[in-house]
């Protein structure tokens, strides 16, 4: 027999505090440095612990805008905090 586990509504807030907390670590790692502004697909794919699919489907239907230059794929770092920002109102 499994174990059930349940997560609440507070749960979830104490996992987007910590998901934000460690995304501005990300973006301001040195307190006025300069930061990363623009961030790999194998980058933004760590970062949100997604597969390579739901990435692609985050493109697809215009959730995650992205520039490509080349074959490579790049995504604003704002615009991922912005996202994260907004699936958690």
């Amino acid at each position: 027999m499994t174990a059930i586990e349940l997560i609440t509504k507070d749960d979830l807030r104490q996992f987007k505090s910590e998901l934000l907390s460690e995304i501005k670590a990300i973006m301001h790692p040195h307190q006025g440095g300069t930061s990363k502004q623009w961030l790999k697909s194998a980058e933004v794919r760590k970062l949100l612990n997604i597969s390579p699919g739901t990435l692609q489907n985050l493109r697809i239907n215009g959730t995650l805008h992205f520039t490509k230059i080349g074959g490579m794929m790049y995504y604003k770092l704002e615009d991922i905090t912005t996202l994260l920002e907004g699936v958690s109102q």
